[in-house]
């Protein structure tokens, strides 16, 4: 596995976090994307370093928390800058992360297992916006077994309840 500097990194993504940082796409979002792609992993055999550094960076460069075309993009653009002052990672790992975060709103399905794990993750936390996750809209049967559907759905109500 290789290294991710969390603290300092999570600590940078906060100083330039255009939005309520605890709002519907910020921390307590890709706290919960994190373990719901964790958990997937354990199944689907997705990158889990990959995955853990998707959770961080495919909302961190939002503008809006409603329509914000590009913002995956920008995501990707700022993964790139960052890496080896935050993180380290491969090539293939670096490109499995770019295409996730670049796509992730775009409804895509097909790719790669860790990208769909990524995917899938997000998908997962729909609940915080009132959306009860469907399982034809999500990419691996992990996503769609009812015990870890309803296990991220449950975290995704209690943020709300909490809101």
């Amino acid at each position: 596995m290789r290294h991710i500097d969390r603290r300092a990194l999570i600590a940078h993504l906060r100083t330039n976090f255009k939005i309520n940082w605890h709002g519907h796409h910020g921390i307590p979002h890709w706290a919960r994307v994190r373990v719901n792609g964790l958990m997937l992993a354990k199944t689907t055999g997705a990158n889990t370093h990959v995955v853990e550094l998707f959770a961080f960076f495919h909302d961190s460069c939002r503008v809006n928390e409603y329509t914000d075309d590009g913002h995956g993009q920008r995501g990707a653009l700022l993964a790139k800058k960052l890496y080896s002052h935050f993180f380290e990672a491969t090539e293939q790992e670096m490109v499995l992360l770019t295409h996730a975060c670049t796509t992730h709103s775009d409804g895509l399905s097909k790719g790669d297992v860790t990208v769909q794990t990524c995917w899938d993750a997000d998908r997962l936390d729909l609940g915080r916006v009132g959306i009860t996750p469907d399982p034809k809209y999500l990419c691996t049967l992990a996503a769609k077994d009812h015990s870890n559907l309803n296990a991220a759905h449950r975290r995704a109500l209690s943020w709300i309840s909490r809101e």
